[in-house]
């Protein structure tokens, strides 16, 4: 039901394609990673207050897909309960990587 409606968010931004980051699940736009599907949450590449507010989401961390302790920055992962919230970061994700 994740990947679904993660797959449904991603095929609503015009112009993204769906690829693999990591052999995750991505989707890209000029060719440039902005959100992916991991441990059945959505992690966006965000900056600024939208990062924030991402991050400060009960249970968002930032992504860290080695398991290593060595976190993307930019990247947060959002879990499922705040799918509500998805497609908003999403196209913030879009601005961020395309401009």
């Amino acid at each position: 039901m994740e990947e679904a409606y993660y797959i449904e968010v991603g095929n609503t931004i015009e112009g993204s394609i769906e690829s693999q980051m990591f052999g995750k699940p991505c989707f890209k736009i000029n060719k440039k990673a902005f959100v992916c599907f991991f441990q059945n949450a959505m992690v966006f590449k965000l900056e600024g207050e939208t990062h924030k507010e991402a991050l400060n989401l009960e249970g968002a961390v930032l992504f860290d897909p080695s398991g290593k302790n060595r976190p993307m920055k930019a990247w947060v992962q959002v879990p499922f309960v705040h799918k509500d919230k998805w497609l908003s970061f999403a196209k913030s994700a879009v601005e961020f990587v395309t401009t």
